[in-house]
C-alpha cells in the first residue's frame, strides 16, 4: 500500500508536490479551493501542467481532491443544486490535473431520515454523473455519525451505490469515522466482522481509499474528531490490525491528522505507519 497525506495547495497545486515530498508522502489528497465556501478559482493551464510534471517526476500517486465539505445531498433544493454544481466543477479539475477521483461528504438528512432523502440524493449522484466524463471517480466517505448524517453505515453507503448503477462510484473508508460509527476495526475480531459487512453491503472492489486518522473519541461516539497515528483508541496495534488486514493491501492510505505540531499531516505521522508497513 502506498502511504500519504492531505497536503495544502496553497500559492499554486504544484506546491503540494513540494510539501508532500518535505513529508515523505507516496499519494496525496488536497483541496482544490477552500473547503469552506462555494466559490473556487479555476487552476491555470500552467498550473495544472506544473502540477501534473511535477507530481510525476517525484512519482506520486494517486491523487485524489477533496470537495468542499458544504456539499449535503440531504438539504432542500437550493443547497443540492449548490453541491452538485460544485461536485461537478471539481471533477472536472480533477480530470485535467490526472487524479484518481474526488472524495466527497454526503451530509445530512437534518432528521428527516436516510429514505426521506435517498432519491434525491441518487438522482443528484446520477446528474453529476451524467455531467462529467469518465476517468475520474466520485468517491463516497463514510461519515462518523454527527447530526443526522447520510453514510455512517455500510448498509446506507452500500443501497446509494446499487441505486445509482454507476461503476464511476467508489468509496473512501475513514479509520477514525469507522469507529465513531461503532465500526471496531482496531480490533482484529472487529476488522474482520466489519470488512465483511463492507464487502456484503457495498463490496471491497469499490474501496478506493482509506483516511488514515486515529480517533480522540471512543468506540460509537458518533463524533468526528481525528487524532495523531498511535496517540487515540485505534492506537498502534490497531493500525497494526488495519494495515495487516488482506483487504487492504493496495489501497493508498492517507493522512488526515492534526499534526503533532498543529499544522496537519506531518512525516512524523508518516514515519509511524511506515514503520507499521515495514512489519507486515
Amino acid at each position: 500500500m502506498k502511504l500519504g497525506a492531505h497536503v495544502s495547495a496553497a500559492g499554486g497545486l504544484d506546491k503540494a508536490i513540494d510539501r508532500a515530498e518535505s513529508i515523505g508522502a507516496e499519494t496525496i489528497q488536497i483541496f482544490a479551493s477552500s473547503p469552506r465556501v462555494w466559490e473556487s478559482k479555476e487552476p491555470t493551464e500552467e498550473n495544472i501542467s506544473a502540477f501534473r510534471e511535477k507530481s510525476s517526476k517525484a512519482n506520486i500517486s494517486p491523487v485524489f481532491l477533496h470537495a468542499p465539505y458544504l456539499v449535503n445531498m440531504g438539504g432542500d433544493k437550493v443547497l443540492v443544486e449548490k453541491s452538485i454544481e460544485t461536485l461537478v466543477r471539481h471533477l472536472k479539475i480533477g480530470k485535467n490535473v490526472g487524479a484518481t477521483g474526488v472524495i466527497f461528504h454526503l451530509g445530512s438528512h437534518k432528521g428527516v431520515g436516510f429514505e426521506n432523502v435517498r432519491s434525491q440524493t441518487v438522482d443528484s449522484i446520477q446528474r453529476i454523473l451524467a455531467k462529467t466524463s469518465s476517468g475520474i471517480s466520485l468517491i463516497i466517505e463514510n461519515s462518523a455519525g454527527m447530526g443526522s448524517p447520510i453514510g455512517s453505515s455500510f448498509d446506507e453507503i452500500g443501497t446509494l451505490i446499487k441505486d445509482v448503477n454507476n461503476p464511476r462510484i467508489k468509496v473512501c473508508l475513514d479509520t477514525q469515522h469507522c469507529i465513531a460509527a461503532g465500526y471496531n476495526i482496531a480490533d482484529t475480531d472487529g476488522i474482520r466482522s466489519s470488512l465483511d459487512e463492507f464487502d456484503k453491503m457495498i463490496g471491497l472492489s469499490n474501496l478506493v481509499a482509506v483516511h488514515a486518522n486515529d480517533s480522540k473519541m471512543e468506540l460509537g461516539a458518533g463524533v468526528d474528531r481525528h487524532e495523531n497515528i498511535g496517540e487515540g483508541y485505534i492506537g498502534i496495534k490497531g493500525f497494526e490490525n488495519i494495515m495487516s488486514y488482506p483487504a487492504f493491501n493496495n489501497i493508498p492510505f492517507i493522512l488526515e491528522v492534526p499534526g503533532f505540531d498543529k499544522k496537519g499531516p506531518d512525516k512524523q505521522n508518516l514515519d509511524r505507519l511506515k514503520n507499521i508497513r515495514s512489519k507486515i
